[in-house]
C-alpha cells in the first residue's frame, strides 16, 4: 500500500535512541540530495596520481586506512573516516586544499580539480572533477550485513521526507513510494535517485535498518513497461534491480513482489515468465533475480490482508508454497496488516502461525496501522496487537505505515501530531518498546 501517486533489535537499544538523542525540532523534516555515502565510488588501497600530481596519503581511523588520490599540482589528503571503514580517496583541489572527513559510511572523491582515480575494481571509483566531489566508495562485501537483522519496529517516511526526530521512535525505515519502479526510472534510460538517496543516506547514517519497498507491482510502475516483451522484459526488470543494489548495498529487506494477483497484476506479467509450469513463474523468476542482484538482503513477498481473511491466509500459502518448488529464493513474507482494527490478537496470531508453519518461513508485518478515532481504543488495540507481534517467534520486525496525524495513508491511524503532541497510543509504544 502506499500514498496514491501505498533481524532484532533489543528494548534496552530503544531506550538508549530514545534518551540519548538531546533536543531535537520537532516537526522538521530532513532532506538531503548527497548522493550516499555507499556509492560505487573511491576506495581505500591506493591512489592513481595524474600529469604533475603527487599522490596524496590517506589514513582510516578505526578500520583500514585508505589511499588518497591525486590532486591537479598539490597532494590532496585521504579523507579519515569516523567509525570504523576505509579511508576515502579524495583528491585535493588545485589550490592546495585538503578534501574533509566523512563519518559513518564509506568516502567519496573529494573537490579535486582534476583528480585522479583511487583504488582497484571492484570498489575503486572515480576522482573528483572541477570544484565537485567524485562518488562515494562502495564497502567491500565482507563489510556488508548479512543474514536476518534483529527484531525492529520501524515507521515510514512523511510525505516524502524523513523527519529529523524519526531516529528517536523507530529503527527501521521503508520508502512509501520513493522506491517505487514508477518513482525511480520513469523513462527506460533515466533514474531518478535523488529523494531515495537521501532517505538510504539518513538511514544509515543513522544505524537504521533500509528495506526497499518495492520492486515488482501492479501500480506506480513506469508507463514504458506495458511495452516490455518476453525478449525485453528479463533483461529491464534485472537492470532495475541490479541499478537498486549496486547502489543501495546495505539494503537489508526487500519487498520482490508487492500485492500479487487477485489484488494487483503487472502488465509485463507474461513478459517475466507468466504462469508457467508453477502457476507463478513471473513471480519465481522476480526472486531469482533479486537475489543474483541483491544477495545479501530478505527477500520478501508482501500482501495485504493476508492475516486478516482465512481465504487471504491461504492463498498466501498457496503461492509462496508453489515458487518454492521451482527454486524461488524467498526469504520471508510480509503482511500488511490494515484491516485489523475489529481483530483479536488471537485472531491475528493464529494466522501469522498458519502462514509460518504451512510455508517454514518467518513473518514481517509490513504495513500495520490502526483507523481508530478513538484515542482510548487506540491505545488499547495497539497494546493487544502489538505486544503479539513483538512476543510472537514467527514474526521478525514490525514497520508502521507513517506516525503523524494528518500525514498518514490510512485515516485516524496517526499516533503523533507534527508538533510532538503523542497520542496515547504512542507514548504506549515508545514506554513499551524502551523495556
Amino acid at each position: 500500500m502506499s500514498m496514491p501517486t501505498p533481524g532484532l533489535l533489543p528494548r534496552v537499544q530503544y531506550s538508549s535512541r530514545l534518551f540519548a538523542i538531546g533536543i531535537s525540532l520537532l516537526g522538521a523534516s530532513f532532506a538531503c540530495s548527497a548522493a550516499p555515502d555507499d556509492q560505487p565510488g573511491a576506495a581505500s588501497g591506493g591512489s592513481v596520481s595524474q600529469t604533475g600530481g603527487h599522490a596524496g596519503t590517506g589514513t582510516g581511523t578505526a578500520g583500514r586506512g585508505g589511499g588518497g588520490s591525486a590532486g591537479a599540482s598539490t597532494a590532496g589528503n585521504g579523507g579519515t573516516f569516523a567509525g570504523g571503514g576505509h579511508g576515502g580517496s579524495v583528491g585535493g583541489s588545485a589550490s592546495g586544499g585538503n578534501a574533509g572527513t566523512v563519518s559513518g559510511g564509506y568516502a567519496g572523491g573529494g573537490a579535486a580539480a582534476g583528480g585522479a582515480a583511487g583504488g582497484t575494481a571492484p570498489h575503486g571509483g572515480s576522482g573528483g572533477t572541477s570544484g565537485g566531489a567524485g562518488a562515494g566508495g562502495m564497502p567491500p562485501d565482507e563489510d556488508l550485513p548479512t543474514g536476518f537483522p534483529e527484531k525492529f519496529a520501524g515507521n515510514i517516511d512523511t510525505r516524502g521526507s524523513i523527519r529529523s526526530d524519526f531516529s528517536m521512535y523507530w529503527t527501521q525505515f521503508s520508502p512509501e513510494n520513493a522506491g517505487k519502479w514508477g518513482s525511480v526510472q520513469p523513462n527506460e534510460q533515466t533514474f531518478n535517485w535523488t529523494t531515495l538517496d537521501a532517505m538510504y543516506k539518513y538511514a544509515t547514517e543513522n544505524n537504521i535498518i533500509f528495506k526497499q519497498h518495492n520492486f515488482i507491482w501492479g501500480s506506480q510502475q513506469p508507463g514504458w513497461t506495458n511495452n516490455l516483451t518476453t525478449t525485453t522484459g528479463p533483461a529491464a526488470v534485472q537492470k532495475w534491480m541490479k541499478a537498486f543494489c549496486d547502489r543501495y548495498p546495505r539494503t537489508r529487506l526487500i519487498d520482490v513482489v508487492n500485492e500479487p494477483p487477485p489484488h494487483t497484476t503487472p502488465k509485463y506479467m507474461n513478459a517475466i515468465g507468466g504462469s508457467g509450469t508453477s502457476g507463478w513463474d513471473w513471480i519465481a523468476n522476480a526472486f531469482k533475480w533479486a537475489r543474483q542482484a541483491c544477495p545479501n538482503s530478505i527477500l520478501i513477498l508482501n500482501d495485504y490482508n493476508n492475516i486478516e481473511y482465512a481465504s487471504d491466509v491461504q492463498h498466501t500459502i498457496d503461492i509462496v508454497n508453489a515458487i518454492k518448488k521451482v527454486g524461488a529464493p524467498i526469504d520471508a513474507v510480509g503482511c500488511q496488516t490494515h484491516a485489523a482494527n475489529n481483530l483479536s490478537a488471537a485472531t491475528l496470531k493464529a494466522n501469522i502461525d498458519k502462514i509460518a508453519n504451512a510455508t517454514g518461513l518467518p513473518i514481517y508485518i509490513t504495513e500495520y496501522d490502526l483507523n481508530i478515532q478513538d484515542d482510548g481504543q487506540q491505545k488499547a488495540k495497539m497494546q493487544e496487537q502489538f505486544t503479539m507481534f513483538w512476543t510472537n517467534e514467527h514474526v521478525k520486525g514490525v514497520t508502521l505505515w507513517g506516525y503523524i496525524v494528518g500525514s498518514t495513508w490510512v485515516a485516524n491511524s496517526g499516533l503523533m501530531q507534527s508538533n510532538g503532541t503523542k497520542r496515547p497510543a504512542m507514548t504506549w509504544l515508545e514506554e513499551y518498546l524502551s523495556h
